[in-house]
């Protein structure tokens, strides 16, 4: 899980960020110490002291036995992460039904056009459906700054180090918002196809993102992603005539992981095939 990554390093805390009030990038907010107070670096310090603990006492079991006690700590500490975002993420679609919230999990890898499809949608809906945004990254403010000037509501989550969004950011970034009742919340997770199928951020529906130029084993690559999505919407596919990608595979594949997988071919670009993604966006927030 993220220890391997380095998630969640203290060196960088979550900042939660206003584009509108922050042009300067040098108010902060609210600082949301997530990582401290839950220890998201996934068990190294707490698998440290423990490790600390056996040399202490020199207990005299080898090797073996500190090896297998630091990967049951980290295991044990991953879990409690898991547990706690769980419980937040239960928090956050109480919330969500009480307003008639419809919340979107975005997710994708780099590069997929994920930012490009949100900006399209939000966009050609605006005046019809009433659009809030969270947007999540490492560092800048760049994508929130792009939807700000659409003249929509959006928070910046920055999460430093961290690899995805975690249910209680998610929360502290809609109390800002404050969105009204009966809209869409759109929540653009960290570019990532691995930590954030982990992370159940309390959405209504999630949807993942891949575009034409990944390749087809993508579903089977990073299946946990696969199976926990709803919607899988397929990008740049204006460039089909210069990939050699064989969408049907692609599909296939997806299914193989989720077969109760739903698809839409798109261009962001090009504006080709999004009307059944609205059509789609339509009927269920209507139905929230």
């Amino acid at each position: 899980m993220c220890g391997t990554c380095g998630c969640g390093s203290d060196e960088n805390g979550v900042r939660i960020l206003s584009p509108l009030e922050n042009k300067g990038h040098d108010h902060l907010v609210h600082d949301h110490h997530h990582h401290h107070d839950h220890d998201h670096g996934h068990g190294h310090s707490h698998a440290h002291e423990h490790h600390h603990h056996h040399h202490e006492h020199d207990h005299g079991h080898g090797h073996s036995h500190e090896h297998d006690h630091h990967h049951k700590t980290v295991l044990e500490v991953e879990q409690d992460i898991l547990q706690h975002n769980e419980i937040m993420a239960a928090r956050n679609r109480g919330y969500f039904e009480a307003k008639h919230v419809f919340a979107l999990n975005l997710v994708s890898s780099p590069g997929s056009g994920k930012t490009a499809i949100l900006e399209r949608t939000l966009q050609d809906l605006k005046d019809e459906i009433p659009f809030y945004v969270i947007e999540g990254d490492q560092q800048t403010l760049n994508d929130a700054e792009r939807i700000a000037a659409i003249e929509i509501p959006v928070i910046q989550i920055n999460t430093g180090k961290g690899c995805h969004l975690e249910s209680d950011m998610v929360y502290e970034a809609v109390k800002k918002l404050e969105p009204k009742d009966n809209s869409v919340l759109m929540i653009e997770n960290v570019g990532n196809l691995v930590c954030p199928s982990m992370f159940n951020l309390g959405e209504s529906k999630r949807v993942v993102i891949i575009s034409t130029t990944e390749g087809v084993d993508k579903p089977i690559k990073y299946p946990d992603m696969f199976y926990s999505s709803d919607i899988c919407i397929i990008n740049k596919i204006d460039l089909l005539p210069y990939l050699d990608i064989d969408l049907e595979e692609l599909k296939a594949n997806a299914l193989k992981v989720n077969p109760k997988l739903q698809f839409f071919e798109i261009s962001a670009t090009k504006g080709k095939g999004l009307e059944g993604w609205y059509k789609w966006l339509r009927e269920n927030c209507k139905s929230e």
